[in-house]
């Protein structure tokens, strides 16, 4: 790894993932991005989704590190990674951004090509870098998921009851902030278990961390930016590039607990948006890396590991 040791500090190790260095890096494009690093081997980048980290990774990377050299960086907008505004039409977290980010940290830490895995929000993220950067990704993986504009487009009540934050989330600032700001905890707690459906899946200690991060009201405002640009400006852009699809290897992932697997066709909903599709359903819910690890490492380690 051939990191510019200008544009990046140690700040330390994980005390939740083994051998797991902690970076701050910053971009070309005045982004700073926290970083989790280990292991050794290909680069394989792994993206979190709403409203976790990049410990969400942490029941998996070590085994992944055993073949690759597992990248977690947090989200713009989230854990300890920086929090810009969002700026006009709530570009700033447009999902072309932060494909952007990913590509220029792999730039930063000295890699060309890469394996990918998003779950949730850096699922949506990874679409668009597979679009973007084709010659950037070796192979993808998204994690309960179904492309936004297909779910945006057959929205009916039982996906915006079941997501109501995809309709909340997105209204004019400062009403989810302030109403989310009032008891972050709260709001927290009840978004998690309603989504993961295995019991004690997210530790105290896991918990306490994620909620440490939304405690800070620029990271409930970037939320809030990263799916009012998924209303908008990210819609936009799928519009515009709608006849692109992946050419590299996709592999989906979702629970069959979840709201994903039980509304959608979630292959079927992909294969309008990418070229060379697999994928299963795992026993879980929304978070399949933190219910069923050694499951969700027996359907991705093949697929990424082979030629």
């Amino acid at each position: 790894m051939n990191v510019n040791k200008a544009d990046s500090t140690d700040v330390g190790h994980s005390p939740f993932i083994p051998d797991c260095v902690l970076k701050n890096v910053s971009l070309p494009n005045g982004m700073m991005l926290r970083v989790a690093i280990t292991g050794q081997g290909e680069p394989l980048v792994l993206l979190h989704g709403h409203p976790q980290n990049h410990l969400s990774w942490r029941k998996i990377a070590p085994a992944l590190s055993k073949h690759f050299t597992v990248i977690m960086p947090d989200l713009r907008g989230y854990g300890d990674s920086g929090k810009p505004p969002g700026g006009k039409d709530h570009r700033n977290y447009s999902k072309k951004m932060m494909a952007e980010d990913v590509v220029l940290l792999m730039d930063a830490l000295g890699y060309n090509r890469f394996a990918f895995v998003g779950h949730d929000r850096g699922g949506r993220v990874g679409h668009r870098l597979a679009l973007d950067y084709p010659q950037r990704v070796s192979r993808a993986v998204f994690i309960d998921i179904a492309p936004t504009a297909t779910m945006y487009a057959l929205t009916d009540k039982a996906f915006a009851t079941r997501y109501f934050w995809w309709f909340f989330l997105i209204q004019p600032a400062p009403l989810p902030e302030r109403m989310i700001g009032n008891d972050p905890a709260f709001f927290l707690q009840k978004h998690i278990e309603g989504q993961l459906k295995t019991p004690d899946a997210t530790e105290p200690e896991i918990f306490a961390d994620y909620l440490r991060c939304y405690q800070d009201p620029a990271m409930i405002h970037a939320a809030c930016e990263d799916y009012r640009a998924a209303a908008t400006v990210d819609l936009q852009d799928d519009a515009e590039d709608s006849t692109k699809r992946i050419g590299c290897p996709l592999l989906l992932l979702w629970g069959e607990k979840g709201t994903v697997g039980q509304l959608y066709d979630v292959i079927a909903t992909w294969k309008e948006k990418a070229l060379n599709v697999s994928g299963e359903a795992l026993p879980c819910g929304h978070s399949p890396q933190e219910e069923v690890p050694e499951k969700t490492l027996a359907a991705l380690l093949p697929f990424l590991t082979s030629l």
